[in-house]
């Protein structure tokens, strides 16, 4: 056994005195669609409760973020994105919130034996999508000006350990197709309003820094910031459904 490895273990073994609830087995899923080492994915999974906490509670946190911190306008257009949308756009703006909520409802809904596929599919989608998004557009597009810095680095780290999350979800939920598709559908449809036809009124997707607003709830599309920040979030949800599907596949393959 690898040094590592062994740490691992021991790790996992401590933690299991204290949450020693049974886990689904692995099943030796390749390491493309599996990249967490057995002992991480165990661990992560005897401490659902308390990671479910943290990502409901940082939903809380991102719902706040979006609510209370200014659009820089001259003047402020308003006091918070979430201000200058009406209320039916709510669930189009603040994404790494409503992704936090899918990744914390799926390890309660594990915990608790329901069987809701299209929310854990939800789930993985959110945490790859956003844990990969957010950092790109910070570390690429928006650069630490105009927030604190220890907040800067929160929000990269904190959305790096979500794209780790989403490689729990495989060891308790099926992949199915349908769910698959609930999750395409909603994370395609988010791409479409975010960034190329925006069906209601206000700014859809998170405001980017280099992206200026021209008018009451208008971004400013031309810049290269919005093109660049358009297609990484189209690839990554390229990248999910692939992973998604490249699951489902080896898990079948396993069942025969």
């Amino acid at each position: 056994m690898a040094p590592d490895e062994g740490v691992g273990g021991r790790i996992d073994a401590v933690v299991a005195r204290v949450f020693s609830r049974r886990l689904p087995d692995a099943e030796g899923l390749p390491q493309y669609v599996a990249p967490l080492p057995a002992w991480l994915e165990n661990v992560g999974l005897r401490l659902a409760w308390p990671i479910a906490l943290v990502n409901l509670v940082g939903t809380l946190f991102g719902f706040w973020y979006y609510a209370g911190r200014p659009l820089n306008t001259a003047p402020p257009l308003v006091e918070g994105q979430l201000g200058a949308a009406p209320l039916a756009a709510y669930p189009l703006i603040p994404d790494s919130p409503v992704a936090t909520m899918f990744i914390g409802l799926s390890l309660v809904a594990w915990r608790l034996d329901w069987d809701t596929q299209w929310l854990h599919m939800l789930g993985f989608f959110g945490c790859i999508k956003l844990g990969l998004w957010t950092p790109y557009v910070q570390l690429a597009l928006n650069g630490p000006g105009g927030i604190p810095l220890w907040l800067y680095w929160f929000l990269i780290l904190s959305h790096l350990a979500m794209a780790a999350e989403a490689f729990l979800i495989h060891r308790y939920a099926s992949f199915s197709v349908m769910s698959v598709a609930v999750a395409v559908f909603w994370y395609g449809f988010n791409d479409v309003v975010d960034y190329f036809v925006p069906i209601l009124d206000g700014p859809h997707h998170t405001w980017l820094r280099a992206e200026p607003i021209v008018a009451a709830g208008g971004f400013d599309h031309t810049v290269l910031a919005h093109d660049l920040a358009a297609g990484w979030a189209v690839v990554l949800t390229l990248i999910a459904t692939f992973l998604a599907l490249a699951t489902r596949v080896e898990k079948v393959k396993r069942q025969a």
